[in-house]
């Protein structure tokens, strides 16, 4: 698999706890969207028994100018060693990885289900479909605690706002006040959102737990397994 060097041109916290890294796009370097990457970090002043390397999923869309990617940041070697890297900073990157993307062919609608920084490869798929000017329908699950843990959801918002065939449903688990979906995701609440079930692709990823429990849900109102695509991101 190729490897290049990336240099850090800026972060910006997109959510509580949660940091985007931006990078020059490397020359030859070409990805689909929804892909991941492995990210390399060069003689870190600390380091883990998982390596000084993690895979993470590009947040940007092929049409973009940088590469971007955004992650929690847990107390890990890695993670404080990341969240403290200042611009002019080289990484090393390898890939792209990963067969979590747009369906090549088809006009089936799309339904997304995800969950914290899960949000990552669906936005560059969302992203990508509004570039390529795709007129089918799409519905965003998008679920967290709070309305500060979600990532990149103005930009969302205004992404779908307008366009009748796009919708994003905010579910969140944890405010009692929020207006919107609240509590876990069933079928009672896809049903209110998904007209006929059976009909999209949909895309599922996030926590190992959040991808189980909606496969099961999905199971259980009749979804059949291929039209389910899956992607979890544990310990992230």
């Amino acid at each position: 698999m190729a490897s290049y060097d990336i240099t850090l041109k800026r972060t910006e916290p997109v959510a509580d706890g949660t940091l985007a890294l931006f990078f020059d796009k490397p020359g030859g370097f070409e990805f689909t969207a929804g892909q991941c990457v492995r990210l390399v970090l060069k003689d870190p002043p600390e380091t883990d028994g998982e390596g000084n390397g993690r895979i993470l999923s590009l947040a940007s869309a092929p049409a973009e100018s940088e590469l971007m990617v955004a992650t929690r940041l847990r107390d890990t070697a890695f993670k404080r060693v990341l969240g403290g890297l200042a611009p002019g900073a080289v990484l090393t990157l390898k890939g792209p990885y990963g067969n979590f993307v747009l369906p090549v062919e088809g006009d089936a609608p799309l339904v997304f289900i995800t969950g914290g920084i899960g949000i990552t490869p669906v936005r560059s798929m969302l992203l990508q479909l509004l570039e390529e000017g795709d007129n089918r329908a799409v519905t965003l699950f998008y679920a967290n605690r709070r309305l500060g843990d979600a990532a990149f959801l103005h930009e969302l918002q205004q992404a779908c706002a307008g366009r009748s065939n796009y919708e994003l449903v905010t579910i969140l688990t944890q405010d009692p006040n929020w207006p919107g979906e609240q509590g876990h995701l069933d079928e009672a609440m896809l049903r209110r959102h998904v007209v006929e079930l059976s009909e999209p692709l949909y895309y599922l990823d996030g926590p190992p737990g959040l991808v189980s429990a909606m496969r099961s849900v999905l199971a259980g109102a009749g979804v059949s397994d291929d039209r389910v695509r899956t992607e979890e991101f544990a310990g992230y």
